[in-house]
């Protein structure tokens, strides 16, 4: 693709935020059920959290890679 470094290490970089995010949230939610299986509201809301970050960070991966991405395949 036709474009900078800087915007290639935004790419890659937001993947990667994906990726950590998601490895954080799974280290979450193995601590609580290494804790207690029974469920509890305050594991839920962890665990729930620990999924709305994910989430928050695929939808800043989106928009980052919607606005480099999309200028791009209009330009063709």
């Amino acid at each position: 693709m036709p474009i900078s470094y800087l915007e290639k290490a935004l790419l890659i970089s937001s993947l990667m935020m994906v990726l950590v995010v998601e490895l954080l949230n799974s280290s979450v939610e193995a601590a609580i059920d290494r804790i207690s299986f029974e469920h509890h509201d305050l594991s839920k809301r962890a665990k729930d959290f620990g999924s709305a970050a994910v989430m928050l960070a695929l939808f800043i991966a989106i928009l980052l890679w919607a606005a480099i991405c999309i200028p791009l395949v209009f330009k063709l």
